[in-house]
């Protein structure tokens, strides 16, 4: 089983056990867009407290199914309750960084970085990097995912387009290292 397949399954756990395996249902037929938006709503219908840290490991799994821009609003919604997570989501707080800079590589030139989730021991960043498109908006799609510093201007670390868990886990890994 994939380690996507387990946080899904974990992650399904939290709802009522008839909604549970619906979600469950969702990823072994590959509707995952469609188990996404059954977990959260699931989640908000039931008030189900969840960490700051789950509900960041929300949206990674949102991102990668393409779902991400149309579950943030509920995500965000979702009942935060229990101790104190070291990772918060930060999506939908109005901020971007212009460009990168301070050791950022050459393809990381001309995107804007949007803040997504925070390390609130640490500091560390994980962004998501968009292309600005002709009309103005931002790309539906990130190119890279990067780690800054607290300051959110060296780039710790980038990640290819398609690497939103693997640049979890290493913000989840760095944090967990952190004093």
């Amino acid at each position: 089983m994939t380690d996507d397949a387990v946080i899904w399954n974990r992650l399904a756990a939290l709802l009522p056990e008839a909604e549970a395996q619906e979600v469950k249902d969702c990823w072994d037929i590959g509707e995952q867009e469609a188990g996404l938006g059954l977990l959260v709503s699931g989640m908000l219908g039931h008030r189900v407290p969840i960490s700051e840290t789950v509900r960041a490991q929300i949206s990674v799994l949102a991102e990668t199914w393409g779902e991400r821009e149309t579950l943030t609003p509920r995500i965000l919604r979702c009942r935060v309750d229990g101790p104190s997570d070291h990772l918060k989501l930060i999506e939908g707080d109005g901020s971007i960084v212009p460009e990168a800079i301070g050791g950022a590589e050459q393809d990381l030139a001309g995107l804007v970085l949007v803040p997504w989730i925070a390390c609130v021991r640490c500091g560390q960043v994980l962004m998501r990097a968009h292309a600005r498109e002709s009309w103005g908006d931002l790309s539906y799609l990130a190119r890279h995912y990067i780690i800054t510093t607290p300051n959110r201007v060296t780039v710790l670390r980038r990640f290819p387009a398609d690497s939103s868990s693997v640049a979890f886990a290493a913000l989840q890994r760095a944090c967990s290292d952190a004093p």
